[in-house]
């Protein structure tokens, strides 16, 4: 599979997260992101000068065919780690089922840490210390709150047979919106999609949460 740059796909999977490849400078890291964090990885490059990051985003909807992403990721390191001093992949473990945690290994490239971006934007150790409390929960970050319809409500079926919801969300009793920014527009969004969905509404600020540590720590 040929991975998409992000002039291939759509506006609202790459939010505007093509800067262009930068020619063979030492000390030159490329950032390798799913479309659906471009904003928030774009938003930290600008607050921390990360000028030397240079950002490739794949199309966000291949988390609805999560057994593609690890080929996609093959693709893009193999195409561009000869111009980098260091690529590092901005994906969680994303429904891969390990596969491509094997394949960065494989690659001998690293990549974000966690099982999906609920966990590392929460903070994979508050994540994890509160997921026997929260598997009711069902989450939306900044950019699902956006795409809900064609991330959600869409793709589930339900634009067409809204009586599924109960049968898809009956064991779910609230939706948890981790917010990246302080954005009261988003806020009402996520509240319409808890009302959509029946679920009780929470709003818990998260910021860029390990997001921003792992790629602090590339230097």
């Amino acid at each position: 599979m040929t991975a998409a740059r992000p002039s291939d796909a759509t506006l609202s999977d790459t939010a505007l997260s093509d800067e262009g490849l930068a020619p063979e400078l030492a000390g030159r890291i490329l950032l390798i992101a799913c479309g659906a964090l471009a904003h928030e990885i774009l938003a930290l490059k600008r607050i921390n000068g990360w000028d030397h990051m240079d950002l490739r985003c794949l199309p966000a909807k291949l988390h609805l065919w999560p057994d593609r992403i690890p080929a996609a990721i093959e693709a893009a390191v193999t195409e561009d780690r000869a111009r980098y001093d260091t690529v590092f992949v901005v994906y969680a473990d994303c429904g891969t089922g390990g596969l491509l945690q094997q394949t960065c290994t494989q690659l001998g490239v690293e990549m974000i840490e966690g099982p999906h971006c609920y966990s590392f934007f929460e903070g994979n150790a508050a994540f994890a210390a509160k997921a026997e409390e929260e598997f009711t929960a069902f989450y939306l970050t900044d950019f699902l709150v956006r795409q809900f319809d064609a991330f959600v409500w869409k793709p589930m079926g339900l634009d067409s047979h809204p009586e599924l919801r109960d049968m898809l969300f009956g064991n779910y009793d609230r939706l948890v919106y981790q917010a990246q920014t302080e954005d009261p527009a988003l806020d009402a969004r996520a509240e319409d999609c808890a009302r959509r969905l029946g679920l009780a509404y929470e709003r818990r600020f998260t910021g860029y949460g390990d997001l921003a540590v792992a790629l602090g720590k590339l230097g």
